[in-house]
């Protein structure tokens, strides 16, 4: 996905980081890409002074908190953060990709293999967060950016700890994406455990696997009947054979008839493990596969069903959320407000049926690929959004930096390597 322009009222900076384009934007606030002093890329997330008040802070405050505990290779890491500041921000790594959800509905399902890997990656990920007593509570395909070096895990604004029944949210309130979250949390149980993420993770291979996810419905309330209800099983259609049985225990309404994290990364090592492949050759194709279009790589085999079900388009009118922000929609008494169109979810126990039809899923705007971040000043022609953008930011700022210093060292590198292995005597 493309960075597009800064706009006159954006800032040129905040908090030491220079800003170099908008890269998602939302109800809370709005995601920048920064850049630091030393050239490190970052995510930084600024909140809206519209939406500034004591609560939004104290809310930020605890996720900069726990972005601060969670730690583990699949998870993108804080790299600093004010949630005093007049405007309250946090950077985080930016990572070069797309998430899984934008990923398959360009390119497709992925082959069960790949599905596999990215299972146990996650799955391994997760088991980490569990380590610090925390839940990610909207592990969603929005969530799963798919990075240069291995799929990474965002997005920790409405993880709590475990055992913990404190909660920023109103009474009688379900946050998180409908979608991909497990009975227990539509039904707003608490304690939640860490079966939650477990089924949430299912829900992220099944969409992985087919493009589509276990429950589907054009009302909120509808929705929220299917996923409660235990009579109502989740759709698996065009799932690869071998995947069956593991999803439909990740995917078990019973949260104590769900595999643990651990189990699952077993599990799948033994499928990988079962076509004749490490785990960590499986890891590598994932990320190979991801990097580039699936047509350039022909050795390997997709799923046989699930590479034929196309994916879903999104209306464009369809909602979207920030790293951070929940899952919302205006229910039928807010609908003229004048409120902002991701208000929280009612638990369905506390609403009537209404006809009002469910938004799609959110999606997780993220930053644009390696191959469309290369070289931002000396690839896009004059005229283009982003010169626009440097001509904007040019009046009574400092001109805007790009990444063109890594891009050029990239660049002097293939070509010394290229003259080396052309003298080379081997």
């Amino acid at each position: 996905m493309q960075t597009t322009p800064l706009s006159p009222e954006d800032p040129a900076q905040i908090g030491g980081f220079e800003l170099l384009g908008r890269i998602g934007q939302g109800g809370m606030g709005q995601v920048y890409l920064g850049e630091s002093p030393g050239g490190e890329p970052a995510a930084v997330k600024v909140i809206k002074p519209s939406v500034v008040d004591s609560t939004s802070r104290l809310r930020f405050a605890q996720e900069i908190d726990i972005l601060k505990t969670v730690w583990g290779a699949r998870i993108a890491q804080l790299l600093d953060a004010d949630a005093d500041a007049e405007q309250p921000w946090l950077a985080t790594e930016y990572v070069e990709g797309p998430d899984l959800g934008k990923h398959v509905m360009t390119h497709g399902p992925l082959p069960a293999l790949l599905v596999l890997s990215l299972g146990s990656t996650i799955a391994e990920g997760l088991g980490y967060v569990h380590k610090q007593g925390l839940l990610h509570r909207d592990l969603k395909p929005a969530n799963i950016l798919l990075g240069p070096n291995g799929p990474k895990i965002i997005d920790f604004g409405l993880a709590v700890f475990a055992e913990s029944s404190a909660s920023l949210t109103a009474a009688n309130t379900v946050v998180g994406t409908p979608s991909c979250m497990p009975p227990e949390q539509a039904n707003g149980e608490k304690p939640l455990t860490s079966a939650v993420d477990v089924y949430a993770l299912g829900t992220v291979l099944l969409f992985a696997a087919t493009g589509h996810l276990p429950y589907q419905a054009n009302n909120i309330h509808v929705l929220f009947h299917m996923v409660t209800d235990p009579a109502t099983v989740p759709d698996l259609t065009g799932t690869p054979d071998e995947l069956v049985p593991l999803l439909t225990s990740m995917l078990s309404h019973q949260a104590q008839a769900r595999p643990t994290v651990t189990e699952v990364v077993q599990q799948c090592r033994a499928l990988v493990e079962a076509q004749g492949m490490k785990l960590a050759q499986a890891r590598r194709r994932l990320t190979t596969y991801t990097a580039a279009p699936p047509q350039d790589f022909p050795t390997l085999q997709p799923a046989s069903v699930s590479d034929t079900v196309a994916p879903s388009t999104p209306a464009p009118s369809d909602p979207v959320t920030l790293p951070g922000d929940e899952a919302r929609v205006v229910l039928p008494d807010q609908a003229t407000s004048g409120a902002d169109p991701t208000l929280l979810l009612t638990s369905p126990h506390q609403t009537s049926p209404a006809s009002q039809p469910a938004p799609s899923e959110p999606a997780v705007l993220v930053p644009p690929s390696a191959h469309d971040e290369q070289d931002v000043q000396d690839t896009k022609e004059p005229g283009s959004a982003q010169d626009g953008a440097r001509r904007t930011r040019g009046t009574g700022r400092q001109p805007a930096r790009s990444l063109r210093h890594s891009a050029q060292a990239k660049r002097t590198a293939q070509q010394l390597r290229e003259a080396y292995a052309a003298g080379a005597p081997f």
